[in-house]
């Protein structure tokens, strides 16, 4: 029953939110609050909701400072020069700007936080998307799939979760799966000129002077690189982007009902009062500082960030007010992804508590035919995409995985081909409901959460089974 009730839960939260019956919010907290009591334990939901909201509290609080230590990083232009580099490359050609959005967020997944990846993506590629017209759930559904690739990398996440799961070392789990994984960076860029393409046939090959032409009366200012960053004011109408993708500023692919200025061009401002050009080697510094201690675990990430952000406030901005300025202006992004962060505690904490996960988990693993004992990587791949999708990281790693591990050991298969197999989902998982960082995505995106879901979903499970796919192929898994 338990293991029914489990599945229909998470059916139902994803068809309303898909069909945008209910707000993400809303759904995260209502739903598992009524299965709660079908199953028979309403009285004990708000232990699981204390439970829920304890176990995502520290990931709340890194989430709630990163935005603030990146937000402030990009505000004083730490990230510009990348930034210029790839809108350099893309101009104002469709195609160039998806491939763009691809490498940049793959380059900057590096720093192994998809927060901050999404934050930076979005901030260079969202005025161009916006001023092209260009689908805004390509830019959101590439930005996540490039950065799920890159999620396996050791201090990622995924691997170093696998490796403590199996007691194993997390480089000998990542560094053969490298060849794999570079093959899911290249189907990504090959998604990219596909989605592109289709971008480009719908709006055409535009340069920016022509850009300038067809919309009258704007005035654009570059940074040098040829990259669009501030406009006047004017009337936008949208259309819709491929698979019914939308434009609009949540994503609907319907007209603006209310015309506002166009202030997601400032982001990119070359002139903005904001920029400290004599501190960029400070910035810097700090930010390689931030990155090695959280690789090197010198501290839990929440503190990092914490101290970080105080650090970053206080040097860049010395006077009171401009560091009111700028809390407030990372003020919205903050408040949606801590919100969202809480609500998605009452779905892991009911999903947890109830018994639900571990129903689940046991059936699948059960329903494995016996036949099928000697290939348990490849189960463990497959299973990897949906199991990934539907529960934490946490879940599946310390929850799913030593039990494949344990079931594959009987058929001879190595506990390090079980933990490379685990890792293939990460594409399709970083669109996951249960993921704090893609609100920040979406949110920045001012995409709905339904539209992006829809669209993005079949790509990041293809890239996925590419992975999968090369891995086999090469002997890796």
């Amino acid at each position: 029953m338990l293991t029914v009730l489990g599945f229909a839960m998470i059916a139902t939260f994803l068809v309303l939110i898909m069909m945008k019956k209910m707000s993400p919010i809303a759904a995260l907290v209502l739903i598992p609050a009524l299965f709660c009591v079908a199953v028979g334990q309403g009285a004990k939901l708000g232990d699981y909701v204390i439970e829920g909201v304890g176990t995502l509290a520290p990931t709340a609080a890194m989430l709630m400072f990163a935005i603030v230590y990146f937000g402030v990083m990009i505000d004083v232009g730490l990230f510009d020069p990348i930034v210029r580099g790839i809108l350099r490359f893309c101009r104002a050609d469709p195609m160039r700007i998806v491939i763009g959005t691809a490498l940049l967020a793959a380059i900057v997944s590096l720093d192994g936080d998809g927060s901050t990846t999404f934050m930076i993506t979005v901030s260079a590629m969202y005025p161009l998307y916006k001023r092209l017209k260009m689908s805004l759930v390509v830019m959101t559904g590439i930005a996540a799939t490039a950065n799920g690739v890159m999620n396996t990398l050791p201090w990622g996440g995924p691997t170093a979760r696998a490796a403590t799961a199996l007691k194993l070392d997390a480089g000998d789990i990542f560094v053969p799966m490298i060849p794999a994984l570079a093959v899911g960076l290249l189907a990504v860029v090959l998604l990219a000129c596909v989605l592109g393409r289709r971008e480009r046939k719908r709006l055409g090959m535009l340069t920016l002077d022509e850009v300038l032409v067809r919309e009258p009366g704007t005035v654009l200012v570059g940074t040098g690189g040829g990259a669009l960053v501030k406009a006047t004011p004017r009337a936008e109408g949208t259309g819709a982007g491929p698979d019914g993708g939308a434009d609009g500023p949540h994503g609907s692919g319907k007209p603006e009902e209310s015309q506002e200025p166009d202030e997601e061009f400032k982001g990119l401002d070359p002139d903005r009062s904001t920029l400290r050009p004599r501190l960029y080697w400070f910035n810097a510094g700090l930010t390689v500082a931030l990155l090695a201690a959280m690789i090197l675990e010198l501290m839990p990430i929440p503190v990092l960030f914490l101290l970080g952000a105080a650090l970053a406030l206080t040097v860049n901005f010395p006077h009171m007010p401009d560091q009111r300025a700028r809390l407030a202006a990372h003020a919205d992004n903050v408040l949606n992804v801590s919100g969202m962060v809480f609500a998605a505690a009452v779905f892991t904490g009911v999903l947890t508590g109830t018994g639900m996960v571990e129903h689940m988990a046991d059936w699948l693993v059960g329903a494995i035919p016996e036949a099928m004992g000697p290939h348990m990587a490849l189960v463990t791949g497959l299973l990897s995409l949906p199991l990934t999708y539907f529960m934490s990281n946490d879940g599946f790693y310390f929850g799913v995985l030593p039990v494949l591990a344990e079931a594959g050991a009987a058929h001879g298969v190595s506990p390090l081909e079980i933990a490379r197999a685990s890792l293939v989902g990460q594409p399709l998982h970083m669109s996951s409901p249960l993921v704090p960082a893609v609100y920040v995505l979406v949110g920045m995106a001012k995409v709905e959460f339904g539209d992006h879901t829809r669209f993005t979903v079949k790509w990041a499970a293809l890239t996925s089974l590419v992975v999968l796919g090369a891995g086999i192929l090469f002997g890796i898994i």
